[in-house]
């Protein structure tokens, strides 16, 4: 990070801590004591890396070095992936997983061998003893007997999750959980292959559909009969904001946008940079080695202005569902790994705007801070600085009054 952008982060941080300054008098003169205001939570996504990424120098060889880094940079939640169709199914038995892609690093890039618990347990366990949350969340990992095809209702999606969370709190760890998400970026074709919408091609950011929000609403209703103080709903791909409009999300108890100044505007930045989100081929980083910094140098502040615009369009089209808000999976570029030619510095400054903007709405009650606040990005994880100036912006910031009222706002304050 240049000393410049230092000074911005410093000065956007001083910023949030006025906010947070305006709105503690605020709170003070109604009678409640600002100390005691709630924050949002700063979360990472250690996604399925927590347990594929275990070979020598992976990033997550040393579960409790990990977690001791998290801590150190000044998170306090984690978002993993819960595999609950694996526990649901045989919880320690040794699963054969298929790589879901080669040239991203998260998780495995080649065929590798996992056994959920008791490690899920005893993860969770190290995350309490340093009060770090956990958000469970599932990709629905592919292994070589495809089990997540078993996965053919809502019934059964949230009768592998009722077994999950049964087992956490058996062990005595439910209270550690921020909240569980019951399937990532639904109804994604890559995760949940197993569910076909209407119509079929609406994958990606077809959530909105009548078959798919009575899937999400089934399977809310089942995990949440049974664990009725456990935050639940679904991550998925909003895309069109103007499907919000109408529609009740009433069975969610949180929203979860993954918001990307790529993927704005239509996706224009790597329209133009040529990226094509390829999982077995080079050519997506090649592109993005010859162009991607080149055009945001080009013109940053229009960059920063539409992930700006990004972030506070969608927080207003939430706004009326009074919903909360969390994002694990952002603010510059989807994909970005240490590789020759890629340099960090820009996307720590688009990033430092992402958390900026979020915590200023007040609707945001935990906040990531990129996507690759991880071991195993050793170029980002490295500047032990940025992540704590980052977080301390996060920390720094309010939550809405009206949003401590819902059952993540509860889970913020236990």
């Amino acid at each position: 990070m240049t000393d410049i952008s230092r000074r911005s982060f410093l000065k956007g941080g001083i910023a949030a801590c006025a906010t947070a300054t305006f709105a503690g008098s605020a709170l003070s003169a109604a009678g409640q004591e600002a100390p005691s205001a709630p924050r949002p939570r700063s979360i990472t996504m250690w996604d399925f890396s927590w347990i594929e990424r275990r070979w020598p120098g992976a990033g997550f060889e040393d579960w409790p070095k990990a977690l001791d880094g998290l801590v150190e940079r000044g998170y306090d939640a984690v978002r993993i992936d819960a595999f609950p169709h694996l526990v649901a199914t045989a919880p320690d038995k040794d699963w054969t997983l298929l790589p879901v892609w080669s040239v991203n690093d998260w998780g495995s890039p080649a065929l590798n061998k996992i056994r959920v618990q008791p490690g899920l347990h005893d993860f969770i366990g190290l995350c309490r003893e340093r009060n770090v949350k956990v958000g469970l969340s599932t990709w629905f990992r592919e292994d070589v007997e495809k089990t997540r095809d078993r996965i053919t209702s809502a019934s059964v999606m949230g009768g592998m999750w009722n077994a999950t969370l049964s087992g956490i709190e058996k062990a005595g760890l439910l209270d550690s959980l921020l909240y569980v998400d019951l399937c990532n970026e639904w109804p994604g074709d890559i995760w949940c292959p197993f569910f076909r919408n209407d119509p079929p091609e609406l994958t990606w950011g077809g959530w909105y559909t009548e078959r798919s929000q009575k899937w999400m609403r089934e399977a809310c209703e089942i995990v949440r009969n049974s664990f009725p103080a456990v935050p639940v709903g679904f991550s998925f791909d909003l895309r069109d904001l103007g499907r919000l409009a109408g529609q009740n999300l009433g069975y969610l108890d949180y929203a979860e946008p993954h918001l990307w100044m790529a993927q704005a505007n239509d996706g224009e930045f790597y329209r133009l940079v040529g990226y094509r989100y390829d999982r077995f081929s080079p050519d997506s980083y090649r592109s993005l080695v010859e162009k991607g910094e080149a055009l945001y140098r080009s013109k940053p502040a229009y960059w920063h202005g539409l992930l700006k615009n990004h972030i506070l369009s969608t927080a207003k089209a939430l706004e009326p569902h009074h919903l909360p808000l969390m994002t694990t999976e952002c603010w510059g570029l989807v994909d970005f790994k240490d590789w020759p030619l890629l340099n960090w510095n820009w996307i720590k400054d688009l990033c430092r705007t992402g958390v900026e903007t979020a915590a200023g709405t007040g609707q945001w009650l935990a906040i990531g801070t990129s996507n690759f606040a991880a071991p195993q990005f050793r170029g980002m994880w490295s500047d032990v600085r940025w992540h704590r100036e980052a977080n301390e912006a996060i920390k720094g910031s309010v939550v809405r009054p009206e949003l401590l009222h819902t059952r993540l706002g509860h889970r913020l304050q236990a």
